[in-house]
C-alpha cells in the first residue's frame, strides 16, 4: 500500500516526506527522511519539524509503544490516519460493516485475550485514538499486489517459491474451505488517499475492501492455474488442518482469521471517496502472480514455514538449489531434527 499511495499523493500535488532506515535520494516532491521511525528521539524530531497536514503511520507498534507516543503523533498533524486492521473483527455469518462485532469485544478465550496478538492489538490501539478528533482509522483486508501474494497463512515465499525448487505446497482443507476477502494494494491506496484532508473522514473508522469475496481453495486453484500455464508444475499434498495449528504462538492466525468467513460491505468509504473502485479480484491475482514470476527469488527458502511443509511432505530440496554447501549442510541438520523437538524448538518464543 505504501508505494503506490506516496506516487498518488505526490501525483496529486503534495509534499510527501518518507522516513527510511537506509539513504534514499529525494524526487521530486518526495522526500526521504533517513531514521528509523521506532526510535523516539528520531521520530519525535521529524514530528516537530513542522506543522504536517497528514501522517499515515504504517508502523506496526506494540500497544504499549502507541500508547507511549500516540499524544505527540496526533498533535503534530491536522490529520493522523492510522492503519488497523480488518483482522480486528469477530467471526460473523453476516457480511461484515465497521460496526461489526470485534475479537476483543466478544472472544471468551481468556488465554487468547492475555495476548497482544495482531488482531487484539490493532482494536486495542483503535480505542486509545477514538477519543482524537483528527484521527482516521483505515482497516484493509488481505491486500495483495506484485510482491505479496498469500494463501491462506502463507506468504508468497512460503507457497509460489516452493513450487520454483521443486517442492510440494502443504495446504490445509480447513483453510481452504473458508471464504477470503483479498483486495488489491494499490487501490486501497487510492482509498486512503482519497481520505487526506476529507471531512467525511475525521473522527471514523473505515473498512478499504472489495466486495468480492472467494474461498481459499478458489484462490489456490487460481495460482496453480497461473502457474501450469507459465510452464510449471506444482505439487500440492492437502492436510486436514493447518500446520500452524502445531505451533502455539502461530495458531491464532489461523483459528482467528483464516478459519473465519471474511465478506464485507464496503459502502462506507466509497460514500466517503466517491469514484473509488476496486479491481476485479481474480484478475489482478492472475496479473501480480506472473509479474511475481519474472523477478521471482533465486535462492531457496528455508524458513520454519518452509521447512515444516518439507517434513509434512517427506521431501527434501535437491543440493542443486543451494548456493553453498554449508547452507545445504545446516539445512539436512535441521531436516533431521526429531519432529517434535523441531516443533518445541520454533515454538521457543
Amino acid at each position: 500500500m505504501g508505494n503506490p499511495l506516496v506516487h498518488i499523493l505526490a501525483k496529486e500535488g503534495y509534499e510527501v516526506y518518507i522516513t527510511s532506515r537506509s539513504s534514499r535520494e529525494d524526487s521530486g516532491n518526495v522526500h526521504y527522511l533517513k531514521g528509523n521511525a521506532m526510535d523516539d528521539s528520531f521520530a519525535f524530531n521529524v514530528l516537530k519539524s513542522r506543522k504536517w497536514h497528514a501522517i499515515v503511520d504504517f508502523m506496526v507498534y506494540s500497544t504499549q509503544k502507541l500508547k507511549d507516543r500516540i499524544e505527540k503523533l496526533v498533535e503534530a498533524t491536522d490529520q493522523y490516519v492510522f492503519i488497523s486492521s480488518c483482522r480486528v473483527f469477530a467471526d460473523e455469518d453476516k457480511i461484515i460493516t465497521e460496526k461489526s462485532p470485534r475479537l476483543l469485544d466478544v472472544s471468551k478465550d481468556t488465554e487468547y485475550l492475555k495476548t497482544d496478538e495482531y488482531a487484539l492489538r490493532k482494536a486495542r490501539e483503535e480505542d486509545l485514538l477514538r477519543k482524537y478528533p483528527n484521527v482516521t482509522i483505515v482497516r484493509p483486508s488481505v491486500t495483495f499486489n506484485d510482491r505479496r501474494l498469500q494463501l491462506g497463512v502463507y506468504e508468497v515465499e512460503d507457497w509460489l517459491d516452493r513450487v520454483l525448487f521443486d517442492r510440494t505446497i502443504v495446504f490445509s482443507r480447513d483453510i481452504a474451505s473458508h471464504i477470503t476477502t483479498m483486495t488489491y494494494g494499490e487501490d486501497v491506496a487510492r482509498g486512503i488517499a482519497g481520505l487526506i484532508g476529507n471531512p467525511k473522514a475525521l473522527g471514523e473508522d473505515l473498512n478499504i475492501v472489495t466486495s468480492e469475496f472467494h474461498t481459499w481453495g478458489e484462490v489456490m486453484e487460481l495460482y496453480l492455474e497461473v502457474l501450469r500455464e507459465k510452464g510449471l508444475k506444482p505439487k500440492v499434498k492437502m492436510i486436514d488442518e493447518a500446520l500452524n495449528l502445531r505451533i502455539r504462538r502461530w495458531q491464532y492466525q489461523v483459528k482467528y482469521a483464516r478459519l473465519f468467513d471474511r465478506r464485507f460491505d464496503n459502502s462506507k468509504i466509497l460514500d466517503a471517496v466517491p469514484g473509488l473502485t476496486f479491481a476485479d479480484t481474480r484478475t489482478m491475482l492472475r496479473r501480480c502472480t506472473e509479474n511475481y514470476l519474472k523477478k521471482a527469488n533465486s535462492r531457496v527458502g528455508l524458513g520454519w514455514v518452509s521447512l515444516l511443509q518439507d517434513r509434512e511432505a517427506k521431501e527434501l530440496v535437491s543440493r542443486k538449489y543451494f548456493d553453498s554447501t554449508v547452507r545445504y549442510l545446516k539445512y539436512l541438520a535441521v531436516m533431521l531434527v526429531p519432529y517434535k523437538l523441531l516443533l518445541k524448538y520454533i515454538d521457543r518464543d
